[in-house]
């Protein structure tokens, strides 16, 4: 079972992770408070899908990070390599 793939329950996703349900719903409390997930409410049942815009920005952002620090560990690795 897959978050992003679909909506959600939180009894759906605490089954899936094996987590308690309080401890879920905490999780995605935060998440929906930094727009990482969305909700939509279906009778009783509240339903969380990822934000895949949201979740896209922070990945193309992180990606600039990614690439500057791959250059910095093949630094790191050729100057320990050197020390031997």
């Amino acid at each position: 079972m897959f978050i992003a793939a679909s909506e959600r329950s939180v009894g759906e996703i605490a089954e899936a992770l094996e987590l308690a349900q309080p401890s879920v719903s905490k999780h995605l409390n935060v998440l929906r408070s930094v727009d990482l997930v969305t909700v939509r409410r279906d009778g009783r049942r509240i339903l969380y899908r990822a934000n895949a815009q949201t979740l896209k920005t922070i990945h193309d952002w992180s990606g600039m990070f990614a690439q500057h620090w791959r250059g910095q560990l093949r630094r790191i690795k050729a100057h320990a390599e050197e020390k031997r």
